[in-house]
């Protein structure tokens, strides 16, 4: 049987994404997870993760800060605990547009969890962005 976790993110590692900003992992294969995973984006002033769309439902709320959330071209100003739910293959971004910093609490609906990146096309597994694939 799997145990429970307790995960505290300032003993976790945090990887740095690039362009201000940085992912620390939290519910994952790693702790035990074998149906969802979890973890917090960081981001600079001024940062932004590009365009992109998952293979499952992701839901994101702003922790800190306030966020433009892009989906599928639409965009949207969101502040601290506002939430989002994003289905499978619908893309979008979020987006630090303020001069103070930001973050958000993102889950996916399945470890198996994708991204692909609508710039190259290139598609990784979440896991593998954050250097714990299976």
């Amino acid at each position: 049987m799997t145990e429970p976790a307790i995960l505290r993110p300032s003993e976790l590692k945090t990887n740095d994404r690039g362009g201000g900003a940085r992912t620390t992992p939290l519910v994952t294969r790693r702790c035990g997870s074998t149906s969802m995973i979890n973890g917090i984006t960081a981001f600079e002033p001024g940062a932004a993760i590009g365009l992109h769309m998952h293979n499952c439902e992701e839901s994101v709320m702003v922790i800190e800060g306030e966020a433009i959330a892009e989906i599928d071209g639409v965009p949207h100003h969101l502040s601290a605990n506002d939430t989002t739910w994003i289905p499978a293959n619908v893309p979008h971004r979020f987006i630090n547009v303020s001069d103070k910093p930001m973050r958000i609490f993102w889950t996916y609906a399945t470890v198996d969890a994708t991204r692909t990146m609508l710039s190259t096309g290139e598609t990784r597994t979440i896991d593998a962005e954050h250097g714990h694939a299976k």
